[in-house]
């Protein structure tokens, strides 16, 4: 048997969790998600006293894979209703910047004209004064990484000067150009007498 197996979901005081029909009802104080057990011949979820146990109907390798699949997705969702997630995204470039206008979020970043991108329902994006930093919020871990990587693939960031959209903590590996190259070389110039 697995870790998982052996190891329950423990519900907090102000979730609901319900169980009808192969669909998983979690209801927190952020809000409610909904998630649709595709493949339920190979899992059962048990709910008993505020704990849901996630085990395998069959010994195979499907059994094994979604049940770690289901009790990830249970265990994310059940976060998600009482903190919530978020994804903290850094616009990096000279006269770059972004603004809110209703659930639209309008990023100046050197095109011609500025990007507007429609944000998803159920995601709230907020700004620093600045408009250089970007939060993407929301209940569901799943759209929040999606929309951050969205919004990140507009202008991803470049390796020679770095500039772009790119996550808060994520370190761009930068290239040299070829006047850095040139320079440390001795360049062509240079030669030998």
């Amino acid at each position: 048997m697995s870790k998982l197996a052996k190891k329950p979901i423990i519900i907090p005081e102000k979730v609901k969790l319900e169980i009808n029909n192969d669909i998983v009802k979690v209801t927190g104080p952020l809000g409610t998600l909904d998630l649709t057990l595709k493949n339920s011949n190979f899992v059962e979820i048990k709910l008993e006293d505020k704990k849901v146990l996630v085990t395998r109907t069959q010994e195979t390798r499907e059994g094994k894979m979604f049940q770690g699949l289901y009790y990830a997705m249970i265990r994310n969702m059940i976060k998600g209703v009482t903190e919530g997630y978020k994804k903290v995204l850094e616009i990096v470039g000279v006269g770059y910047q972004a603004q809110t206008q209703g659930n639209k979020l309008i990023l100046k970043l050197g095109f011609s004209h500025p990007v507007e991108f429609l944000l998803p329902k159920g995601i709230n994006a907020t700004l620093d004064p600045k408009g250089l930093e970007i939060t993407i919020s929301g209940i569901d871990k799943y759209l929040v990484g999606e929309t951050a990587a969205k919004i990140r693939k507009i202008k991803p960031p470049e390796p020679y000067k770095g500039t772009g959209i790119k996550y808060k903590d994520e370190h761009i590996i930068r290239k040299l150009g070829k006047a850095a190259i040139a320079g440390a070389t001795g360049g062509a110039a240079g030669g030998k007498k």
